[in-house]
């Protein structure tokens, strides 16, 4: 009977051999700890593709920093890969944040269309309707700056508020009705 390595030499093992750039025992770290680490970059990513995509780059840390001899062995090494994965994520995403809040341009340009014939073929009556969902002021400023032509000077003194409020719920009103076109038609 062969008798038991502890999984702590072994994984001593592993990392002394990473230490000295071993590739072969890179890969048997890598697979040891594939599916935790997985398990961790799945939790701050919207697909496995991004998961793999994290722990790839988290072990390409993992790796330079144990041949730099910048991890210490008196820690606990699944503790350390841990943090690594979580940090390497935040930082996929810190990195892709600007791209995540836009619109492809194809779809900017659907929309745009899209609503502009849906407020071609509007009926009175769905334009009063969609009027009538909008708060209050926002539906008179409306109806005072774009269809009476008044400007937002005379408005504010109408309705005794700031010119820049007319401004302001003249913008919320549009956009409240952007969304109600594109809703209901």
């Amino acid at each position: 009977m062969k008798p038991k390595i502890s999984k702590d030499i072994l994984i001593e093992n592993l990392l002394i051999e990473c230490e000295k750039g071993n590739v072969l025992y890179q890969e048997k770290l890598y697979k040891h700890f594939y599916g935790y680490a997985l398990t961790i970059c799945r939790l701050y990513s919207y697909s496995d593709d991004e998961a793999v995509s994290i722990l790839n780059d988290s072990f390409l840390k993992v790796f330079t920093s144990i041949q730099k001899k910048q991890y210490n062995k008196d820690l606990p090494f699944k503790a350390w890969l841990r943090k690594i994965l979580i940090n390497t994520a935040i930082d996929y995403y810190r990195k892709n944040f600007k791209h995540n809040n836009h619109l492809d341009i194809d779809d900017v340009v659907y929309l745009e269309t899209d609503t502009a014939n849906a407020i071609d073929n509007l009926k009175v009556e769905d334009i009063l309707k969609l009027l009538d969902q909008l708060p209050e002021l926002h539906r008179i400023v409306f109806n005072l700056f774009e269809i009476q032509g008044y400007n937002h000077q005379e408005i504010a003194l109408q309705l005794s508020i700031a010119e820049s409020s007319s401004r302001v719920f003249l913008t919320r009103a549009k956009a409240k009705l952007r969304v109600l076109i594109h809703k209901n038609f």
